[in-house]
């Protein structure tokens, strides 16, 4: 199968992860070469997975930086979907902390121009503090496609979620219509 481009799937650790294997299943139909990401907290939820993650994609699953001098294992990214991104994620990356893999990579990726879009998974609660809004929306303002709200995520009440509801076919979507109009 010809690629259509190289898709970057970062995710953090929210209950939706758990699907990312069909996720990139989904992505690779589409014609993308997906390279997984994962907070650190997601990587360890994933653990049993990360040998078989490894052979679906056909690269490593990072949740580390490399270390200085050692040559990247990926290929170059065409487009970015960070799915599920978590209160942390989000405002660790609206704020530029990049202490993480994931989130330093989406932070340069700014820099760099490369079609982002992130999709929230965080519950009523969390979207009550102030920050995250703030954070939402310094991401949109440098350019990152946030499916937040209609259209996208819609929080649930805490300790009511519905994780294989969580909407992966709006991230996918969107990181085609991205990687399709580079």
């Amino acid at each position: 199968m010809t690629t259509s481009g190289v898709l970057y799937l970062f995710g953090s650790a929210a209950p939706p992860v758990f699907d990312v294997a069909n996720v990139i299943q989904d992505a690779q139909a589409r014609g993308f070469d997906v390279c997984l990401g994962l907070t650190p907290t997601a990587a360890r939820w994933l653990a049993p997975q990360l040998a078989e993650l490894e052979g679906l994609t056909g690269h490593p699953v990072r949740s580390e930086y490399k270390m200085p001098g050692e040559p990247d294992v990926w290929p170059k990214a065409d487009v970015i979907a960070v799915a599920p991104a978590t209160f942390n994620t989000i405002n660790e990356w609206g704020l530029g902390l990049t202490h993480d893999f994931v989130v330093g990579v989406v932070a340069e990726g700014i820099g760099k121009n490369i079609p982002t879009v992130a999709m929230p998974c965080v519950n009523a609660a969390y979207v009550r503090h102030r920050q995250f809004e703030r954070s939402v929306a310094e991401l949109r303002d440098m350019g990152v496609r946030v499916l937040y709200g209609e259209g996208g995520f819609v929080p649930n009440q805490p300790g009511q979620g519905r994780p294989k509801e969580y909407p992966w076919h709006l991230v996918l979507d969107a990181a085609q219509e991205l990687n399709d109009r580079a």
